[in-house]
């Protein structure tokens, strides 16, 4: 969720990353809002994807790019240090994000006498046994609904940390990891959970999208493109935009037509309820990035608009992740509150639009202050015995 910024001797950011990581942060907002209409309209109604992809396969991107820079210039060692730190401050940030939204829908729910938020978010564990509900929490162990995104991440971090001089090998690297996502997949590999099962986001099938963006994002020293390039071919494009334009016609039979789809045999009708989002379903696999093959080559890292006024917005909530993040978590769920009590047109278009104003706030306040962090570090002390 974001990455180091650019300084003297670094890649410059890719605006790209910053804009669509910025455009899936708003899209898992809304999407987290029960009967919000704004949700027909993200990801996950016209692709077999959604913004969770978006979002991994970003922030690998963003981390190889990183971290990839770090180890070309300090070594294995040092760029792993530097990984595990930004681990401990997602793993804090999780314990935060866990601990307000237990008690941000624990109160909701007592207030209102509305026990079903506790059963839907998956606190229930916690109201019989808190103490170890919050052990569990603190192992990763105990994932609510809305509290699994963060865990997965730091898991991959971790992960990468260990094979991080494998970046300059990509094809050793992306070979590995489809061996342990085919195997994931194929042996239903899982880590379990306290409340039973495995974890929502299956991190033995996840890895895999996220390696693929550390690929593409990591570029050795000098070098004008990455060690693993994927050019532009009109016939890939075209199957790109085919498979894409498929995914969607079965969203749409799904969805608006189902009289049409229980005509069509069982073994097509199957397809869908067969995508399952907890280890990546090769569909959505492919389907993330085909979208992010198109992207990448209609929309140039020099693209004008990138630096307009008018994409600041998601430029901002792209740079500042972990905090717009969290935040959207805790506001989707006033959301959710706030259209339970009145669905209607005004009430709808208040909250979407209060909720990405809000999401803006948080990233331009967090920006404000890394900005005067850095000018405050950057300025010389006095030397010893000279007054201020």
């Amino acid at each position: 969720m974001g990455a180091p910024a650019a300084g003297e001797g670094r890649r410059p950011r890719d605006l790209r990353a910053d804009f669509f990581r910025g455009i899936a942060l708003w899209f898992i907002f809304i999407d987290h809002i029960p009967d919000n209409w704004l949700g027909h309209a993200t990801l996950r109604n016209v692709a077999l994807c959604d913004a969770t992809e978006a979002f991994v396969l970003l922030a690998g991107y963003a981390a190889g790019i990183a971290y990839g820079g770090v180890l070309d210039r300090e070594g294995w060692l040092f760029a792993a240090a530097q990984v595990v730190r930004r681990v401990g401050t997602l793993y804090v940030a999780h314990i935060v994000l866990f601990v307000m939204f237990t008690a941000q829908v624990g109160y909701s729910a007592a207030a209102m006498d509305a026990s079903i938020y506790i059963d839907e978010l998956h606190l229930d564990a916690f109201g019989d046994q808190p103490y170890r509900a919050l052990l569990e929490a603190l192992l990763l162990r105990f994932q609510p609904a809305f509290l699994n995104i963060l865990p997965l991440y730091i898991l991959l971090l971790l992960q990468f940390a260990l094979v991080l001089p494998l970046v300059r090998r990509p094809r050793l690297l992306l070979a590995l990891s489809l061996g342990l996502y085919a195997a994931t997949r194929l042996l239903e590999l899982e880590l379990p959970t306290w409340a039973g099962g495995g974890w929502f986001f299956n991190p033995g099938a996840w890895q895999l999208l996220f390696m693929v963006g550390v690929v593409l994002g990591y570029r050795p020293p000098g070098a004008a493109a990455g060690p693993l390039r994927v050019p532009w071919r009109r016939w890939a494009g075209a199957l790109c935009v085919a498979w894409l334009a498929l995914g969607f016609a079965l969203l749409f039979l799904a969805w608006h037509r189902p009289d049409l789809g229980q005509a069509a045999p069982l073994w097509f009708t199957g397809v869908l309820t067969e995508v399952d989002k907890t280890a990546l379903h090769p569909f959505r696999l492919v389907s993330i990035l085909a979208l992010t093959y198109l992207l990448a080559h209609a929309v140039p890292a020099s693209a004008a608009w990138l630096r307009h006024r008018a994409a600041w917005a998601f430029l901002a909530m792209g740079q500042q992740g972990l905090p717009v993040f969290c935040s959207g978590i805790l506001f989707s769920f006033v959301g959710r509150l706030a259209l339970e009590y009145n669905d209607r047109v005004i009430m709808q278009a208040a909250v979407n639009a209060a909720g990405l104003a809000s999401l803006v706030a948080v990233a331009w306040l967090s920006g404000w202050y890394k900005r005067k962090e850095r000018a405050r570090r950057s300025v010389p002390a006095l030397p010893p015995g000279r007054p201020a």
